[in-house]
């Protein structure tokens, strides 16, 4: 377990996770980019253990749903403890990951990495206690309409598609513009060497060297892609393009 920076340290972008299991952390979070940048000082992870917060000597977090039903569900007074004895500072988000929250986009992923970095909250069991929820004031965060067996996975999802925004993590600071849903839209498609596989050519336009045609083929294939494959996010760069120009 790490603590919250002083003062006089570098104000790093940094995850705090609270979870029954602290040992899946940091997971692939110590791979590849990120576990780069980790050990590199970009950003910091401390994991909680939740269990640390419990008061009888079985270690107790969790108990029967009121009104009955099938589970467990995490008590309210132990994940408050919990959230307090992390002590963080009162301008960082705190997140809860959740399948009946709204859906993580990249627009909420930009606001997160561009702040301190948010204190996430794992659930476990049938759920946690509404009234926690509401005393510290958690957001629900969700990764996608399924349920997991636990918020640790989806934490590290989270945690990832936010690392790879800081300063100094991607090679390339376009890579980052250029991408699915960073301008509404998904991403068009990429080819590399050899420029024939199986019998598949890659489109000329692609190595024409006339950049502003290969400008204009990828827009149209992001928008072809958007509308076929994600009607919703079609309907809502039409709608955002229609005030823009009504307004």
């Amino acid at each position: 377990m790490t603590s919250e920076p002083t003062p006089s340290e570098p104000a790093a972008w940094r995850a705090t996770v609270l979870t029954l299991f602290p040992d899946m952390f940091p997971g692939p979070l110590g791979a590849s980019l990120a576990g780069r940048a980790l050990t590199g000082g970009l950003w910091a992870l401390e994991t909680r253990d939740i269990r640390a917060s419990a008061t009888d000597r079985h270690r107790s977090v969790d108990d029967t749903p009121a009104g009955g039903g099938p589970g467990m569900v995490l008590r309210a007074d132990i994940l408050a403890a919990a959230i307090d004895a992390a002590a963080i500072a009162p301008d960082r988000p705190r997140l809860l990951m959740s399948p009946r929250a709204r859906p993580l986009t990249q627009a909420r992923v930009l606001e997160l990495a561009a702040g301190p970095g948010p204190l996430i909250v794992c659930g476990r069991f049938e759920g946690i206690d509404q009234r926690v929820i509401e005393a510290r004031a958690l957001e629900e965060v969700s990764i996608g309409d399924y349920v997991l067996s636990g918020g640790e996975i989806a934490a590290m999802a989270l945690i990832d598609a936010c690392v790879r925004l800081l300063p100094g993590v991607m090679g390339k600071q376009a890579s980052g513009t250029e991408e699915s849903f960073s301008a509404g839209l998904l991403e068009y498609p990429q080819y590399t060497r050899p420029q024939e596989f199986e019998g598949r050519q890659i489109p000329e336009v692609l190595i024409s060297g006339d950049h502003a045609k290969v400008a204009a083929w990828r827009l149209a294939q992001s928008e072809a892609l958007t509308a076929a494959r994600r009607p919703d996010l079609w309907a809502g760069k039409a709608d955002r393009t229609k005030k823009a120009t009504d307004g």
